[in-house]
């Protein structure tokens, strides 16, 4: 097979583009080592007081461990919803299936503010009942979360499902199989590739998400955006920049991971 490589003038203009993209990335690092209490440049004086703040803060540990429960839990929860609704929809396929999935579909168009503010009554309301689906509560925030990336999951697990041959299906119901066994033994099986994408997609939206969290949590619950965003909003803490600045470097590491064995399995493959 011939392969195509880039000329000169494209590889050029292509690194031109990723450095334009990453400026606003590669100027944090410069601010994370500030001496001052406040963001700003590095005034000839480096410090890692700020990289030593985040370990030695207990509030950033417990904001980090806060936001993984609510991004485990909440994935768990959306993925076990959206492979429900995927697969009764796809074995079924009722009239109003279109509908359905629109409906389902619908926090994904609607405006933030909206879905925000209607989480916030309804999780007010709920507290006048339980103090565990709640207001400022890790379920609340967990349900709020649900909500919100549900329908994400609907569509990664839909298009999974969109590629799995029915015939297999028709195959274990002709020799017998009840409907739990065909869910569990062959169609869930089939698709496991497309609920681990949609567990990590769903994972990485809900530890990114802000708008929702800010309505519905106050002091109990605080997750690592949130956190972030009260640091820059109260004191514009520099702790922030060395935070994304560890971030940064984590996706680097995973991207970097991920090419290397990409490489190695096309070297061995040819």
């Amino acid at each position: 097979m011939t392969r195509l490589h880039p000329g000169t003038i494209a590889t050029l203009l292509s690194a031109i583009v990723a450095l334009f993209l990453l400026m606003p990335l590669i100027a944090v690092v410069p601010v994370s080592f500030t001496s001052r209490r406040y963001l700003s440049l590095p005034d000839g004086k480096f410090s890692l007081r700020h990289y030593a703040s985040l370990f030695e803060d207990p509030e950033w540990g417990a904001s980090l461990l806060s936001s993984i429960q609510v991004g485990v839990l909440a994935s768990f929860c959306a993925v076990i919803l959206a492979s429900a609704f995927c697969i009764g929809i796809w074995m079924l396929k009722p009239r109003m299936a279109g509908l359905m999935t629109g409906f389902v579909l619908l926090p994904m168009v609607a405006p933030p503010v909206v879905s925000s503010l209607t989480l916030y009554f309804f999780l007010n309301k709920l507290s006048q009942w339980n103090s565990i689906i709640a207001y400022d509560k890790l379920g609340g925030v967990v349900l709020a979360h649900t909500v919100m990336i549900v329908p994400y999951a609907v569509v990664v697990i839909m298009v999974a499902l969109s590629q799995l041959d029915r015939r297999i299906d028709l195959a274990a119901q002709s020799m017998g199989a009840n409907v739990p066994t065909r869910v569990f033994s062959v169609i869930l099986p089939n698709v496991r590739f497309g609920l681990i994408g949609a567990f990590f997609l769903c994972f990485l939206l809900s530890w990114d998400e802000i708008g929702v969290t800010l309505f519905v949590t106050s002091v109990e619950t605080v997750t690592l955006p949130r956190r972030m965003w009260m640091g820059l909003r109260d004191n514009v803490d520099p702790a922030i920049a060395a935070l994304s600045v560890l971030l940064i470097c984590v996706v680097t590491l995973i991207i970097v991971l991920r090419a290397a064995v990409h490489l190695r399995q096309a070297r061995n493959g040819g």
